[in-house]
């Protein structure tokens, strides 16, 4: 039976409407995800469906009993309560259930019951072993373990959480009660990969019915079952996974393309013969003409599918082979060390992610190689002509003081007319390049931000969350955008699918260490969960009293070659810094003026090359001769 039906549903805001002719249907165990731009009504179904926002039109049924749970980015009202209390707080049925099944065993024990009477003690029963019976505040419990609380956390008030830790803690008073119906708003903001992961798993595994609403397309693609898509006031639904729906949307929007391109051709063919026989012996056929171009309903795009996100970063300045390097490093934060013994490359041109949970020390680790912190102990080197940019989480680079354009001018020295052009690119055209810095949205402030980033120069970029804030489109845009950098790339992000299509190598901060694997974020999650198998089954083996066999450890680079190679990638580094300073002197006519010149410099410049294939050639041979 269906837990929901929606029909023909209506809203207007202040007299306009905002989407007509919404229609679905849900059952448990399916998962609808909405789709369409910011503003279109996303939030607003959702709150319809709770009963928080009135329907203009159209009927929406629940199914008898069904029970509502709705998780937005709104904060708790009360702070002095608990977390515990709050989480619990969410989990009324549960509590009435346990109270009826008391009351109706008490009438049970007080006389001979009838069949009514265990009837619906039956049904309550079974309502309870739905929700894991009366070891339901166990499993409440687990949930926000789940979501990244810690148990000392449960009796906090939560007026001492942050923000962010008060959105997930919204979002496991959601989960805990049990709900058939479970609404949910951006579920993914303020959760690390880890409680994603959970979350991915706890939403398939639920026996409910689910709306949701996120800018996580990994996430997207992992748990939804159907798409409806809202759109310039209109829905379409489509039975299919996230990356199918996708795909349909294309197609269609293809077809809508060339049937847009032949109605403009019939319309200039029916206007050129009005023009032409207006007047005359075939004025009545023009007449004609202008009646079917009066009745031609036109095929229009949204008006806002002009407006959307798309830049690309300019050809970099050659860096040396290394661009930063870092060597037994020690980060803190507080009392609490995050890092020891750490050790991190990146290289010309690679593209890094680097993955970790919250509080690991991702963000201090990151501010530090930008020289925005200072190091703890060790040494941090940055290679040759390495032009640095950087992006923190919440753009705080940016201030709050002047326009958007004036921002944009001080960071960049644009002209007033090239900074408009640059700020067109990032959706800022007119008065939107007149909008206070210290009045956008989280969304434009990331925005900005990007565009004076592209216009930095930078061949290294440092990047913290830069999808936050960013709807699917811009996000999209900004992966486009980090593939082609021909620069260096180290990339801090919950965004799994921009990690997966941006990263070449993964750094995962594990136990206080740096650890690299190469490829991308699904090629780390396969190596991270086989080992995971592998400790989970050493501990499952039986023990007989034997040690088992293991196999012996291979032997590693002798602390001689390790010298040696250290050294061979030093005088890379020299040796690629005079072949680039070399190729700038010869970039000078002058140098190629006569026979004899050009003979010198082609001698000079074969020879600064040869001597870096050289050390390259002695690098790799050592390397394959003593294997790390």
């Amino acid at each position: 039976m269906a837990v929901l039906i929606a029909s023909d549903l209506a809203k207007d805001i202040a007299g306009e409407p905002l989407f007509r002719g919404v229609s679905f249907k849900l059952e448990h165990g399916e998962r609808l995800t909405l789709s369409g731009r910011n503003g279109s009504g996303k939030t607003t179904l959702l709150r319809m469906l709770a009963g928080e926002s009135s329907i203009d039109g159209g009927e929406l049924v629940l199914a008898k009993g069904t029970r509502v749970a709705l998780h937005d980015q709104r904060p708790p009202r009360e702070r002095d309560i608990s977390l515990r209390d709050y989480i619990l707080g969410g989990c009324g049925d549960l509590l009435a259930l346990e109270e009826e099944l008391a009351r109706l065993e008490r009438e049970m024990a007080s006389g001979s019951p009838d069949g009514a009477l265990l009837d619906r003690y039956a049904e309550a029963q079974a309502r309870l072993e739905h929700a894991g019976g009366y070891t339901w505040r166990e499993q409440a419990m687990a949930t926000v373990r789940g979501l990244g609380f810690r148990d000392e956390d449960l009796d906090r008030p939560l007026r001492t959480f942050s923000g962010g830790e008060l959105t997930r803690g919204s979002l496991a008073r959601a989960l805990a009660g049990d709900p058939d119906l479970l609404l949910l708003d951006e579920p993914t903001n303020h959760l690390d990969i880890e409680s994603l992961e959970w979350l991915e798993q706890k939403l398939v595994s639920l026996d409910a019915a689910i709306v949701l609403v996120a800018h996580d397309r990994w996430f997207l693609e992992a748990v939804g079952t159907a798409v409806l898509e809202l759109e310039a006031g209109r829905s379409r639904f489509f039975p299919g996974t996230w990356h199918a729906w996708r795909r349909e949307k294309a197609q269609r929007e293809l077809a809508l393309g060339r049937a847009i391109d032949r109605q403009r051709a019939e319309i200039e063919r029916l206007e050129r013969f009005v023009t032409r026989f207006r007047a005359g012996t075939r004025a009545k056929q023009a007449q004609s003409r202008v009646k079917r171009l009066a009745k031609m309903e036109r095929i229009e795009r949204d008006p806002r599918d002009g407006r959307a996100l798309a830049f690309r970063f300019g050809e970099t300045s050659r860096t040396g082979r290394v661009v930063l390097e870092l060597e037994d490093a020690s980060l803190s934060a507080g009392d609490r060390q995050l890092l020891s013994g750490a050790e991190l490359w990146l290289e010309r041109g690679e593209h890094v992610a680097l993955v970790g949970p919250n509080g690991a020390g991702k963000t201090t680790l990151i501010e530090t190689l930008a020289g925005r912190r200072a190091l703890g102990a060790g040494k941090l080197r940055r290679g040759h002509n390495v032009v640095l940019g950087y992006l923190s989480q919440h753009a705080e680079e940016l201030g709050s003081q002047g326009s958007v354009l004036e921002a944009a001018q001080r960071a960049t020295g644009l002209t007033p007319g090239k900074a408009r052009a640059l700020l067109g690119q990032f959706l800022f055209s007119g008065a939107d390049a007149e909008k206070p810095v210290g009045e956008l949205s989280g969304g434009e402030r990331r925005r900005l931000a990007l565009a004076i980033l592209v216009q930095s120069g930078a061949n290294v970029l440092i990047l913290d969350e830069p999808t936050n804030h960013l709807d699917i489109e811009s996000r999209e845009a900004l992966e486009d955008a980090l593939r082609a950098f021909d620069g260096a790339l180290l990339l801090v992000s919950h965004d799994r699918a921009l990690l997966d299509a941006v990263g070449a190598r993964t750094i995962a901060i594990e136990d206080g260490k740096l650890r690299s694997y190469e490829g991308g974020w699904a090629d780390y999650v396969r190596v991270r969960d086989e080992r995971r198998a592998a400790e989970q089954a050493a501990r499952k083996a039986p023990s007989n009293g034997r040690r088992r066999a293991s196999q012996a450890p291979r032997p590693g680079r002798s602390k001689n070659t390790k010298k040696r190679i250290a050294a061979l990638e030093r005088e890379i580094e020299s040796a690629e810094q005079a072949l680039a300073a070399l190729e700038d002197e010869l970039s000078d006519p002058e140098a190629w003026s006569t026979p004899e010149r050009s003979a010198e410099s082609s001698r000079r410049h074969a020879e600064a090359r040869r001597a870096v294939e050289a050390l390259y050639e002695e690098l790799a041979a050592l390397e394959q001769r003593s294997p790390a």
